[in-house]
């Protein structure tokens, strides 16, 4: 799920949530991706998008789902080069989240689970095609995005505390204060690009708010690029970024999100829609808003606080090569990544196969899908996995390691990448059984379930970073995650049962321990491989990418071998179907 529709003003890696998107590949992605229906659910009837296919849609938001995962990706290999792992890159990074912050907590959360599906019943019902519905709201949204943002703006410096942590010796607090006072505009820009989006969705206009976030990201690139050339590519201490560097770096960032706002404009006139103020807000029925938003407002104000210790105990880290918010970020981009390339896109399908089982009271046949798709999640991703986990140095020395971003950062981000390894298949799984939540359709239980998943996994942070020492903390972090991903899944399943009956959860074990083993398998080969080949801990470029080709490739076929030989049925599937197109 890419681009302008979903969750702010981009779904980085299918993402969601509780960190701020200004663009596909986002500079900050939260540790806990905001768990709500996708637009797929909630998309506009055949007859509301016009002339374009369902094909052409596909097509339009697949080829802008690649770009736009591309460019994000470059963006933030980009700003790494420029700015570096340490602690300026620390305080870029920690200056985007603070507008995210707000963003999430008045927009995001409540955009896809209440606002979109509104103006999709208005464009039905409503006798000029939900035309002044959608007005009154763009109104009310400029206004409250606008007052939100000065004030914000005015509260700066206590949120840099609140994220940042304490002061220090070396100017890294009034670094990102000052980045701050360009950054946190862009909540008004973030939040008007997603409900601009809303808007063209709903009336089947989908290319706009697919492409516009890479607008975003080629501004930001070129922004990091012309940093590069003026100030060079190399480590400064936060007391040396004069406020030209900051201007430019934080300037350009801001201007990244308006042009993508601004690059949403003409698609309203295309599709018909005249902007027209409206202040008869009552009109809007906000009572009603406010209600079916309630309990989404509660997932994402938790979050929230799971993502301000999660800042603070990063900020907190006071070594220059320590991974911290920026590394912590490009890692979590990676998770992602395979998150949406596989699990979003096995989501995306069964949601609305749950939805109408739900619909139709087949629970059964919901618990069937849920367990097909959990079984098919954890056997594609676990491959990906052990790559993330056996690779880790080379995939950070081929991917990271330019201009500022130094050889210890890149040794740092390999660590966190281990541990982000774990994490990945709990996520994805998580995930899954909270769409089956939202097909039933139940926004509640997923709000409460989330209280203390967030608890743990502060706890189980704030011990790791107590216990171990700085360079552990990044990957004390992913850690956290891991554990509450899997409380999360665990929970999730526990209060599903319920309401849909048996999922299946000895086949799905079945499944689990076969996957466990091709996995280990692939593991040790994938290891014994990599320590042939040339390179030690910290490889040249070259040495990295034979590693990581080389090393990737073992592991994957040992991984497919394994599979067929234990009968892991979806592996065995896929490989058959792909027989049989290969053979017509």
């Amino acid at each position: 799920m890419s681009g302008g529709l979903y969750r702010s003003a981009n779904a980085a890696e299918g993402g969601a949530g509780a960190g701020f998107r200004p663009g596909d590949g986002a500079t900050f992605i939260s540790a806990e991706p905001l768990n709500q229906p996708s637009m797929e659910s909630t998309a506009p009837p055949q007859e509301q998008v016009g002339e374009a296919s369902a094909a052409t849609n596909s097509a339009v938001m697949a080829v802008g789902s690649l770009v736009s995962r591309g460019t994000g990706f470059l963006r933030n290999l980009v700003i790494g080069a420029a700015l570096g792992g340490g602690f300026v890159g620390n305080a870029y990074t920690t200056a985007q989240i603070l507008p995210g912050m707000v963003y999430e907590f008045l927009l995001g959360g409540v955009l896809t689970s209440v606002l979109i599906p509104v103006l999709v019943r208005r464009r039905k019902i409503d006798a000029d095609g939900g035309q002044a519905y959608a007005q009154r709201l763009l109104t009310l949204a400029v206004l409250a995005l606008g007052a939100a943002a000065v004030l914000a703006v005015a509260l700066a410096i206590p949120l840099t505390w609140l994220y940042g942590g304490h002061e220090s010796t070396n100017g890294y607090s009034g670094l990102v204060t000052k980045l701050s006072y360009l950054t946190l505009p862009m909540i008004f820009f973030s939040g008007l690009s997603a409900l601009i989006s809303a808007v063209l969705n709903t009336r089947g206009h989908f290319a706009a708010p697919m492409w516009a976030p890479i607008l975003n990201n080629l501004v930001v690139i070129g922004t990091a690029g012309l940093y590069i050339a003026v100030f060079g590519a190399k480590i400064v201490r936060p007391d040396d970024m004069t406020p030209g560097r900051v201007f430019l770096i934080g300037g350009g960032t801001l201007l990244g999100v308006a042009v993508q706002a601004i690059g949403l404009l003409p698609a309203l006139r295309k599709v018909g829609f005249r902007w027209k103020l409206r202040f008869d807000f009552r009109a809007l029925g906000l009572r009603e808003l406010g209600r079916l938003g309630t309990w989404m407002i509660c997932y994402v104000a938790v979050s929230q606080v799971g993502l301000i210790v999660l800042f603070n105990l990063l900020n907190r880290v006071r070594e220059e090569n320590a991974a911290g918010p920026l590394i912590y970020n490009n890692v979590f981009l990676l998770l992602m990544t395979a998150h949406g390339i596989i699990a979003v896109s096995i989501i995306t399908a069964l949601m609305p196969r749950m939805s109408a089982a739900a619909a139709d009271g087949r629970y059964a046949d919901l618990a069937a899908d849920l367990s097909r798709g959990t079984r098919t999640v954890t056997a594609v991703l676990a491959p990906i996995a052990v790559c993330y986990a056996v690779l880790a140095t080379p995939i950070a020395f081929t991917l990271f390691r330019f201009g500022a971003f130094n050889e210890d950062n890149a040794t740092a981000t390999s660590v966190v990448l281990l541990a982000a390894a774990v994490a990945l298949v709990p996520f994805a799984v998580s995930q899954l059984f909270t769409f089956a939540f939202y097909a039933l359709p139940d926004t509640r239980t997923p709000a409460l379930i989330n209280i203390p998943v967030v608890a743990l996994r502060i706890g189980v942070q704030i011990v790791l970073f107590v216990a171990f020492s700085a360079t552990f903390a990044g990957a004390g972090m992913m850690i956290g995650n891991a554990v509450s991903y899997l409380a999360a899944a665990i929970g999730s399943a526990w209060l599903l049962r319920p309401r849909v009956g048996r999922i299946g959860l000895g086949e799905i074990t079945r499944t689990a321990g076969r996957v466990l083993l091709a996995a280990l398998g692939a593991a040790l080969v994938g290891l014994l491989v990599v320590k042939l080949l040339p390179g030690d801990a910290t490889p040249t470029r070259l040495e990295a990418i034979v590693q990581l080709a080389i090393g990737g490739a073992v592991i994957g076929g040992t991984y497919l071998a394994l599979a067929m030989l234990l009968r892991i049925g979806e592996i065995t599937e896929v490989v058959g179907m792909v027989r049989r197109r290969l053979g017509r």
